[in-house]
């Protein structure tokens, strides 16, 4: 294994000592490896998805672990639509003007997990800025909802950053997530072109303002490597999103999903994402999961858990009763 010098001065260990083709400097690496999803309990997690007409990010966005995930039977919801207001370059979920919000998808969804008797779950959305609110009051249902039909199941919301509103975030917070998640997902420098729509103000308002609303929250946010920026560039939003007292990062490869969205400008080497993970436990962060294909769910049953145990946070169990709809 030798030692390679990237092109910000960062001297870090090449995996194995591979070296991108010449010819095809974008061709996937031999640690970007992908299973066909497949297997007894994928099947029947598709099936119930299908029979309660309901979406899930690992479909809609091309989610490299969802073989993995669905094989031990979990999965992401993705709530308010198949159809975003926004058109991030990295992203392959269908944009366009969305259908009117179906208040009936949170039962839907509680049902489902009471279902797969899910103790950990992970529920996001599509933008909905067609809304004021964001579709805020639909994280509130869900998450009261499986606090009904699933007690004892410890939620995730991966939020949009609903332009800043802090009113649409406390409507979210009110109900008392374990964990509130919001991916900034790149580099300052690199947001406009990234999330035209989006701001990074907008994001660490999020993040700053649930922590505040909620002290026993844990906040979470996520970064794609891979699109332009510099290991440097890493490190400092890391730093920020540490100032703010997020508590778990996740770090991963940005994948493309097809020709029509943004390159790949290079690939990070496993030891590349060692080292992010240890520079972030050192920053302070509680969890850093960092790989070539973590993304923002990945383990998150685990990080629950763990920080639970470790009493970083109380589950919603061991809090005051939530008022159910």
């Amino acid at each position: 294994m030798t030692d390679v010098i990237k092109p910000d001065g960062i001297p870090v260990a090449n995996s194995e000592g591979w070296q991108p083709d010449p010819k095809y400097p974008r061709r996937r690496p031999p640690w970007i490896r992908v299973k066909a999803p497949s297997g007894e309990t994928y099947e029947s997690v598709r099936d119930l998805m299908r029979s309660k007409a309901l979406n899930t990010v690992c479909e809609e966005a091309m989610c490299p672990n969802m073989g993995e995930c669905w094989g031990h039977g979990t999965a992401t919801f993705l709530m308010l639509g198949d159809t975003c207001t926004r058109s991030c370059g990295f992203c392959d979920i269908k944009t366009g003007r969305p259908n009117p919000l179906d208040w009936a998808e949170p039962n839907r969804i509680a049902q489902s997990v009471r279902a797969m008797n899910l103790q950990h779950v992970v529920i996001t959305s599509v933008n909905r800025d067609d809304r004021p609110d964001g579709g805020a009051p639909l994280f509130a249902m869900v998450i009261r909802r499986i606090r009904q039909l699933q007690p004892g199941c410890s939620i995730e919301v991966l939020i949009p950053d609903f332009k800043g509103n802090e009113v649409a975030l406390k409507i979210v917070m009110d109900a008392q997530p374990e964990i509130l998640n919001h991916n900034v997902e790149t580099v300052p420098r690199l947001f406009k072109k990234v999330q035209p729509q989006d701001r990074w103000e907008w994001a660490i308002a999020t993040l700053t303002n649930a922590k505040a609303m909620d002290p026993l929250v844990l906040t979470k946010s996520g970064i794609m490597v891979g699109l332009g920026e510099t290991f440097d560039e890493v490190v400092e939003t890391m730093q920020a999103l540490a100032e703010i007292n997020v508590d778990i990062l996740t770090i991963g490869q940005y994948l493309q999903p097809s020709k029509k969205h943004l390159p790949i400008e290079r690939y990070y080497t496993p030891e590349e994402f060692d080292e992010l993970r240890r520079l972030g436990l050192e920053m302070g962060f509680k969890w850093v999961e960092s790989g070539p294909l973590v993304r923002s769910s990945y383990h998150a049953d685990q990080q629950v858990r763990a920080l639970s145990q470790l009493n970083h946070i109380k589950l919603h169990s061991d809090r005051e009763t939530v008022s159910g709809d």
